[in-house]
């Protein structure tokens, strides 16, 4: 811009300040965060400075360039010329807040994987929704790692690499131990003597009362089923802190 300003400048007065309002101008529209009306251009002007002229000329400049200035609901303003949108164009994800269900759930599961939704249960002392568990699913912080050698064959669950990578751990037993989380206060200093906390392990190998995923006809989990199906229905109910529902039938 600054050639085509110098170009059109000369011994004449009224061309140099004709160029001084264009780079003047073409100043306010960028540095403005918000379209700008004439009006306004016309007060960080010089006076008698012929603003459609001036925005005209700016227009016509940056017609061909990477940006062009448009006029919006009346006002001016600098945007991407619209052949380029597509490139400039990215995906972003939109971060979601877990509930406090699901970060308790998750810790569970860091730290006692693999574990079974009905361990979880035990652990939290209330019954984990299905919802919970299919958001840290979607989430890809946990996995289906194997089936319980127990009846009803329930699926067990563990954390993945992604995880690791949220959390900006190098590896699962980065997570802190007993001693850390009392100083950082998430532990009351005055625990039962038998409470501790486990080493959690992320190994891919199952455990040797885990059977692979795909063991088993369908038909072998369905009493995990029916129990998932009446918890729901529960929680539906009753909420999943066991409180009555107002909103329920």
């Amino acid at each position: 811009m600054t050639a085509e300003i110098e170009a059109i400048r000369g011994d004449d007065e009224d061309t140099f300040l004709f160029a001084q309002a264009l780079r003047a101008a073409e100043a306010v529209l960028f540095a403005s965060r918000e379209p700008v009306s004439e009006q306004v251009l016309a007060g960080r002007l010089p006076p008698s400075t012929d603003v459609p002229a001036v925005l005209a000329r700016l227009q016509a400049a940056y017609s061909g360039r990477g940006v062009n200035l448009v006029r919006v609901a009346g006002l001016w303003v600098f945007r991407t010329a619209p052949d380029l949108a597509a490139s400039l164009a990215r995906e972003v994800e939109e971060p979601r807040k877990l509930s406090r269900a699901a970060l308790e759930t998750l810790a569970i599961i860091a730290y006692h994987q693999p574990v079974t939704r009905a361990e979880i249960e035990d652990i939290r002392g209330v019954a984990t929704s299905r919802g919970t568990l299919d958001t840290l699913l979607e989430s890809s912080w946990i996995r289906l790692r194997g089936r319980r050698r127990t009846p009803g064959r329930p699926v067990t669950y563990g954390t993945t690499a992604a995880f690791l990578a949220h959390f900006g751990l190098d590896a699962i037993d980065d997570l802190p131990g007993l001693d850390e989380l009392k100083g950082a206060g998430f532990i009351d200093g005055r625990v039962p003597s038998a409470f501790s906390v486990p080493l959690p392990s992320d190994s891919p190998a199952l455990t040797g009362d885990e059977d692979p995923l795909e063991d088993g006809p369908l038909e072998d989990n369905l009493f995990e089923r029916l129990g998932e199906r009446l918890g729901e229905g529960l929680d539906e109910r009753f909420g999943e802190g066991g409180e009555p529902d107002e909103d329920a039938p």
